[in-house]
């Protein structure tokens, strides 16, 4: 799947236009439309004041976005890309869905709203639902977040984490369509320790063989569209040592795949998507299974 047309959701003050500016390099490879969305909430607006919800107080925020966007517009007019634009209230994940389906969009990029542990907790992720009901992939940049990775090339040197799925196969496919963009590849899996055959140091190292063998064989679609790349293994725990293979590897995205649908224990527990979202400093691209025909 080409990446022709992306949805830039933003705040505003999570996510700023220098943001857009390092994903415009897709010019490169296939986009050619850039959709802006600013989803204004009404109990916020109502917190704002204290005393319900205020139709000025929306009036506001829609001619403050819209004078926004009309800069940002026109300098991407200048670029050679179309620009639409959606100034919405409502519910935040409904609609950047709604925008998503109704635009027809490759890819979601958006932040990562700030929320409490209790929140968090029986809420799941707002981003999960997103990639769950649209099915685009969604980029989940953290430019403006403390300690983030900020960088003006962030598909220079990606690590990709892959446990075999659907998902990640199309994960490996979308990043061979963005591949005049990325300097190297480092391909990750994270075998747990229960995970390990035998009871001998040879069948571990038969198991760690085999891993990379079959990382290797991913590293060689991607050398042959002349992306260079790396096979690594790692054991433990998945989120603690993608993010030590992210800061090993000096990267500058990390790209998994997602599952379709997330489990009561995910939610309850916590899933590396989940994990990736909420706490890791690295950019971060989410890729469902690829839309069935």
């Amino acid at each position: 799947m080409d990446i022709q047309k992306l949805l830039f959701v933003t705040k505003f003050d999570e996510l700023r236009f220098d943001a857009l500016q390092s994903l415009l390099p897709l010019q490169k490879a296939a986009l050619n439309h850039v959709v802006f969305l600013n989803v204004i909430e009404r109990e916020k607006v109502a917190l704002r004041r204290g005393k319900g919800y205020q139709k000025e107080e929306e009036v506001k925020l829609r001619e403050k976005a819209n004078i926004r966007f009309i800069d940002w517009a026109e300098s991407l007019f200048e670029q050679g890309l179309e620009v639409g634009v959606y100034i919405v209230v409502g519910d935040y994940v409904k609609q950047i869905v709604d925008a998503a389906a109704k635009e027809d969009v490759d890819l979601i990029v958006l932040s990562p709203t700030k929320k409490g542990k209790l929140e968090k907790l029986f809420s799941g992720s707002e981003v999960t639902e997103i990639l769950q009901r649209s099915g685009a992939p969604v980029l989940v940049y953290k430019n403006l977040s403390p300690g983030a990775i900020s960088t003006d090339k962030p598909f220079d040197r990606i690590l990709l984490t892959t446990d075999w799925s659907p998902a990640c196969d199309n994960a490996v496919a979308t990043l061979k369509k963005i591949g005049s963009l990325i300097n190297e590849i480092h391909v990750a899996h994270v075998a747990h320790e229960s995970s390990l055959n035998g009871d001998s140091a040879m069948a571990v190292q038969k198991t760690r063989k085999d891993t990379r063998n079959k990382l290797e064989r991913i590293c060689d679609i991607f050398e042959a569209e002349g992306i260079h790349s790396r096979p690594h293994v790692y054991i433990g725990n998945v989120e603690k040592e993608i993010e030590k293979a992210a800061h090993e590897c000096r990267t500058t995205m990390i790209v998994a795949g997602t599952k379709q649908q997330q489990s009561w224990k995910d939610k309850i527990l916590g899933s590396l998507t989940k994990t990736l979202i909420e706490t890791s400093i690295f950019p971060v691209l989410l890729v469902p299974p690829e839309k069935s025909e």
